[in-house]
């Protein structure tokens, strides 16, 4: 039966190997909450979410959720959480399913992890089976300047990474000279850039035309979030794709930029839709409308690479450079299997549920620090 017997939340805090720039500010760690669900037949599985905008008060409304989800079965677990948005947040008037999703995930993804050990299955099976053998990945540009953005550039293209990542919105000069500077070491390479919501629709335009002669293969969520209009505005007008990420974090969302507003790419990721059975829909909702999916990574460790690859493997309209987010941590919390991206493309193994195992001194460490730097 796998009833559920205990959900905890531990925070921890995950320094970077270089500080992580972008468009809404620098950090220099990533704080998540590490979800362990244990059954009553011995099973464990494992979720996490980055924990904003305080992981002592998200790992409070985490274990309240969590027991609503004791003494039942972990298969029922959709049920669950549905009872827990109406029990703790409708009843009160709030509807936030924004926020609740980033609570949603870390749970469903400890249930599915759970799920598959108990079956022995991998959970791309849960979702449908894999249509896929393996699944590609852009290289993400880190550096603080833009030198040091080439010089990761040059490194892999030789490594053989086919897709370049790049975040922009620093500052339009320092976007253009970072450009420059990776287009000067990776001309052949296949350069997608991120302005994480940093122009409003006329800057936004004008950059686009700035950045047209470097053969841009995709700007990702050019204008805030708040207005898919805006969005729209600038997909209708550019000569560049443009993707919609930080404006699609429900399925409504997801439907009206695909289906409504034609944006050429949707990004989202589990812990913005709210686990991996609704990144499924938004990939369904999607590929309705002829709109490829990106899956989008957060803030987190290797447990969410793992469980990103999973749907990955099983989503048929899935973009060939997805987003892995583990490898910009000094260490990763997991241990096994390998999550290095070869040549741009990643086959894990189909163990059962999410398939790795963790450091345990790594994330006592991190805990730890969390306890130090929150108090």
């Amino acid at each position: 039966m796998a009833l559920v017997s205990s959900v905890t939340a531990t925070p921890l805090r995950l320094p970077l190997r270089q500080p992580y720039i972008w468009s809404q500010g620098v950090e220099d760690a990533f704080t998540i909450n590490l979800i362990t669900m244990t059954c009553e037949d011995g099973t464990v599985g494992y979720g996490e979410t980055p924990a904003a905008p305080d992981a002592d008060a998200q790992k409070i409304v985490l274990e309240k959720l969590g027991r609503g989800l004791v003494g039942r079965s972990v298969f029922d677990i959709a049920e669950g959480l549905q009872d827990a948005y109406r029990a703790h947040f409708l009843v009160f008037g709030g509807n936030m399913p924004r926020y609740f999703n980033q609570l949603r995930n870390a749970l469903e993804t400890a249930a599915l992890d759970a799920q598959g050990k108990v079956l022995g299955r991998p959970v791309w099976d849960l979702l449908g089976g894999a249509v896929r053998k393996d699944v590609g990945y852009f290289h993400f540009l880190q550096g603080k300047t833009p030198e040091a953005l080439a010089e990761d550039a040059a490194a892999a293209v030789a490594e053989g990474q086919p897709i370049l990542y790049l975040k922009v919105g620093v500052g339009a000069e320092h976007d253009m000279a970072a450009v420059r500077a990776v287009r000067e070491v990776a001309p052949e390479a296949r350069l997608r850039l991120d302005a994480n919501e940093a122009w409003d629709q006329s800057v936004a335009l004008r950059m686009i035309a700035r950045l047209a002669p470097y053969d841009i293969e995709y700007i990702e969520q050019p204008t805030a979030s708040t207005s898919q209009a805006a969005l729209a505005h600038v997909t209708a007008r550019s000569p560049i794709a443009i993707g919609a990420d930080q404006s699609v974090f429900t399925l409504q969302e997801v439907h009206t930029a695909a289906a409504v507003h034609r944006t050429d790419m949707i990004a989202v990721g589990p812990r913005e839709i709210g686990g991996l059975r609704p990144l499924m829909k938004a990939a369904a909702v999607a590929e309705a409308a002829g709109v490829p999916l990106c899956i989008h990574s957060s803030m987190t460790t290797g447990i969410t690479t793992c469980a990103e690859h999973h749907a990955a493997r099983a989503i048929p309209n899935l973009d060939d450079g997805n987003q892995i987010m583990w490898q910009l941590l000094a260490e990763d919390i997991v241990e096994a299997p390998d999550l290095a991206p070869k040549k741009g493309r990643l086959a894990l193994e189909g163990k059962p549920g999410l398939g790795f195992t963790l450091k345990e001194d790594v994330i006592a460490a991190a805990a730890e620090r969390h306890r130090t730097h929150a108090g």
